[in-house]
This record gives structure tokens, C-alpha cells and sequence, in this order.
């Protein structure tokens, strides 16, 4: 017995002294590079032209909308492109621009040197409509772009108009300075982003490796400035998306005979696919901390407190804890593993019949490593009920995971020592992007795909980006455009 212990406590030791190794020896991922002055921003210049953009009610509705909808949608475009002509005269003189399909904007910024390839920044111009009965929760009008308590409020803020106004000042304010890029800039904004990007991104893309366009790199929306979200580390950290989740909806449906309520069957449709939705729901995809998630917390590690900052680094013995500490938060368990969101259900016409027919929705973001059919295996598994039928939803088509972009790559470098300059005491880290984005529209001219929204946040805040009171501190803007400008700058060296 006293061998085994003595055997016991030479193992552990061993590993202790392999877990502090590794956790004191590693090289830290981030980068520290000379200062660099930031271009100088009007930050109510700024904000005034953000809040300008507000009121144009640039809408993508599910399904299409209703006439009337797409009549106001399309009055919205049109007043909306003639808002940026006016408000960006000299980037409209000065750089080449196209409307691509309906309401795409391409502009063009040559560059000096035509051996570098291109870069593309992009973002979405259309928005989402509020949700019907919350319109008074609003602190000020969804639409009205106020400017009150040091906020630009309004749907849009974050979610996007953020991007494409604040990409055209930074280049409105480069050319004011008499800055001449040596690579090529591509500035792309899409009309639905909110529903696919099918009629806008897509058609960019499209267009640009039909010219034969390769893209050295793109940033897009996506992780933000975050603080007080990455467990243990106490700076502000930028998440970077290197890769994005697949998107799946899956319509689960149950067909039975109907009847009189007064003499109900045993089982009934509601009941049979209620019961489907809850095994769905409490048997989740398997998680995972290697991949795109390892690289998170790699690079995370190195500035996270003790004792975090050793688990960080060895998830080789630490992975089972890692996961528990981040499946106990949904922000942080959506980095982890596929999630499942039941999104709607339908059944039934009257309070006495019952119905025939029961049918739910289910929504999958697909975490890297998984696929549309495993997802689709695993939920058939779980339901184990051949009277539930499942089939993906008709609409937005299910997209797979996005490959990943190496955090290596220097095309990631350079958007951390942009990060860093504007944002000194910030990390940057890897992550796998949980929403869906235009970038897979662009796949198939780049390798290196970042998504990326340069704007300070908190946990609170996350739920404003499709909520209520949407709204973006004037000074956390005029932070984004220096880096969006001091990116353009980076991107020529």
C-alpha cells in the first residue's frame, strides 16, 4: 500500500510539474507592436451621420413580407443609397462604386501596387423589424437614430449600419488625410444578410471571382471588443471569428387522426412531438475543447488568473473541467458544443378539436466538426419515434461550418496589431462565430476569413443586437472607425 501511495504522489508530482511548465514556458499569443498614432476622428460628426442612417427602415422580413412591406423595404434602399452619396460625397468621387443586383454597393479603391491582392471589408445594410408589442419598451424610437445620454439609439446600431457607416468614414477621413493605399480595397454591403444574403452577398461574390478577384482577407461582423466575458481574464478581449457555425432548421412533425376533445386518444400529436422537442432539447450534441475552441482558450491562457490561466494551457489534462466551466454560462456553452433552439411550434384551430397535425421547428447552429447529417442523425437518434417525421425547413438553405482561417496566418497578426493599437490593454483570440454571416458568400476567393465588429461591449449588451433598445456609445464608434482606418493603413505595409 505505501508503494502505491509513494507511486500516486511521484505521478502527481510529475504532472504538477508539467502543468506549471507548460503554463510558465508558453509563448504568449499576443502581439505588441509599436505605437501607432490613430487617425483622427469628428466623433459627433460621426454620430450624427450613424444616426442619420437609423430612420431609413432598411428591413429584411422572413418569407419576403407582405406587399406593402416590400414597397417600404425598397423605398428604404433608395432613400437609404441616396443618404451615403450625399453624407460620403468624396469616397463616391474618388473610388470606383457599382449597385450589384437590386441594392448591392461595391466600391473599388485601387491600390498602388497591383501585385498585392485585394482586401475586402464588408458589412450588411438591411436590418431586422421589431418585434411586434415591444415598441414601447424602448427607451427612445426603434427608428428615430436619437442621440441622448451619449448613445446613438436605434435597430442598426450594432447590428449593422455600425459597419457600413463606420467603414465609409474611416476611408472618408483616410482620403482627407491624402492617403493612397498600395493594396486594393473592396468595400461590399449587402441588402439581406438577415435572410441568407442569397440576393445580396451572394451576388457580390459572385461577381467578383467572375472578374477572377482573390482576396488576401476579409473582416466582416462578428466577435466585438468584449469585457468581463472570457472567464479569469480580466482585459478587454477582442474575439475574432476564424470560423462560424453551420445553421440547420429542422421542422419536427407528427401526424395523427383528429376527434372531439371529449374523448381524446392516449397519446395525442402535441403530446407526442412535445415529447420530441424536450428529448432534443435535453440531449445535447457532444461539446468540444480542441479545434477552434482549443485556440481560444490557447491564446486566452496566457492572461487569464491563476489557476485558469494552467487550465487554459493543458487542456490535454484539464479538457473535462474546461468544459463544465464553460457549459455553465449560454454565452460561453455555445462556443463548446452544436445547440439546439426550438423556435416555434404549431398546432391546433379550436379549443375543442383535436388536431390532426403538430409540427415545431428546431434551430441547430453547428459547431465545427460536426455536419448537417450528424446533426440530423443525432436528433433522429434521441427522438427515437418513427411517428416524427423530420425534414429541414424550406426558406433559408442549411449551411454546413465554415472551414477555419488559421490564427497563424498573418493576415491574423495584422488585424491584432490593429486591435492593440486601438485598443491597448486588449487581447485577441480566435473563436468560433456562433451566428451566421455573409462571409460564406466569399469563401471561394479567400482562405482567410475574420469576423470581426471593433466595438466595445459587455455581456448586457448582447442582448440589445435583435432586442430592444439597440444603441452604440458615441465614442465606442468613433473607436471602430480609427480601426477600420488603421486596418486600411496596416493592410499596405
Amino acid at each position: 500500500m505505501k508503494k502505491l501511495l509513494k507511486l500516486i504522489g511521484v505521478v502527481i508530482l510529475i504532472l504538477l510539474v508539467i502543468v506549471l511548465a507548460r503554463t510558465l514556458l508558453s509563448p504568449s499569443k499576443q502581439i505588441s507592436p509599436a505605437p501607432a498614432a490613430a487617425l483622427s476622428v469628428d466623433a459627433q460628426k460621426a454620430a450624427h451621420d450613424l444616426s442619420g442612417s437609423i430612420p431609413f427602415q432598411t428591413i429584411s422580413w422572413e418569407g419576403g413580407g407582405t406587399d406593402a412591406q416590400k414597397q417600404a423595404t425598397s423605398e428604404a434602399f433608395t432613400g437609404f443609397h441616396a443618404f451615403l452619396e450625399k453624407t460620403f460625397a468624396q469616397v463616391y468621387a474618388k473610388l470606383e462604386h457599382e449597385t450589384v443586383g437590386a441594392n448591392n454597393i461595391l466600391f473599388t479603391w485601387k491600390g498602388t501596387d497591383p501585385s498585392l491582392k485585394p482586401m475586402l471589408l464588408t458589412g450588411h445594410q438591411d436590418v431586422v423589424p421589431i418585434e411586434p408589442g415591444t415598441e414601447s419598451n424602448w427607451t427612445h424610437p426603434p427608428f428615430s437614430g436619437e442621440i441622448a445620454e451619449g448613445f446613438i439609439w436605434g435597430r442598426g446600431t450594432m447590428d449593422d449600419k455600425v459597419t457600413v457607416v463606420g467603414v465609409l468614414e474611416a476611408v472618408d477621413a483616410l482620403l482627407s488625410a491624402g492617403f493612397q493605399p498600395k493594396r486594393t480595397v473592396y468595400l461590399a454591403f449587402g441588402q439581406d444578410e438577415e435572410i441568407g444574403g442569397l440576393q445580396g452577398a451572394e451576388k457580390i461574390g459572385q461577381l467578383l471571382k467572375s472578374r477572377g478577384v482573390e482576396i488576401e482577407f476579409l473582416q466582416d461582423e462578428g466577435g466585438l471588443v468584449t469585457k468581463g466575458m472570457v472567464p479569469g481574464v480580466k482585459a478587454p478581449v477582442a474575439v475574432i471569428g476564424t470560423s462560424e457555425k453551420g445553421y440547420l432548421s429542422l421542422v419536427l412533425s407528427v401526424d395523427m387522426e383528429g376527434g372531439h376533445s371529449s374523448m381524446p386518444p392516449k397519446e395525442s400529436a402535441i403530446g407526442i412531438l412535445s415529447e420530441a422537442v424536450r428529448r432534443v432539447e435535453t440531449n445535447p450534441m457532444p461539446p468540444h475543447v480542441h479545434g477552434p475552441v482549443g485556440d481560444f482558450l490557447n491564446y486566452a491562457g496566457g492572461n487569464a488568473t491563476f489557476p485558469l490561466n494552467a487550465v487554459f494551457k493543458n487542456l490535454w489534462l484539464f479538457g473535462p473541467v474546461v468544459q463544465r466551466i464553460l457549459a455553465a454560462s449560454p454565452d460561453t456553452n455555445a462556443l463548446l458544443r452544436t445547440t439546439a433552439a426550438p423556435t416555434i411550434f404549431r398546432s391546433g384551430e379550436k379549443d375543442n378539436i383535436m388536431p390532426s397535425h403538430a409540427e415545431a421547428v428546431v434551430n441547430f447552429r453547428i459547431l465545427p466538426g460536426d455536419s448537417i447529417a450528424s446533426v440530423t442523425e443525432h436528433a433522429r437518434e434521441v427522438i427515437n419515434d418513427s411517428r416524427v417525421k423530420l425534414q429541414p425547413i424550406g426558406g433559408e438553405p442549411p449551411a454546413e461550418p465554415s472551414k477555419q482561417s488559421s490564427p497563424e496566418s498573418p493576415n491574423f497578426k495584422r488585424l491584432q496589431k490593429t486591435v492593440v493599437e486601438i485598443y491597448p490593454d486588449a487581447i485577441s483570440v480566435p473563436f468560433v462565430y456562433i451566428a451566421a454571416s455573409d462571409t460564406k458568400h466569399y469563401a471561394p476567393i479567400t482562405k482567410d476569413v475574420y469576423r470581426f465588429l471593433p466595438i466595445l461591449a459587455v455581456t448586457s449588451d448582447l442582448d440589445r443586437i435583435h432586442g430592444t433598445n439597440e444603441r452604440l456609445a458615441i465614442d465606442n464608434f468613433a473607436k471602430a472607425i480609427q480601426y477600420y482606418a488603421q486596418l486600411i493603413r496596416n493592410a499596405s505595409e
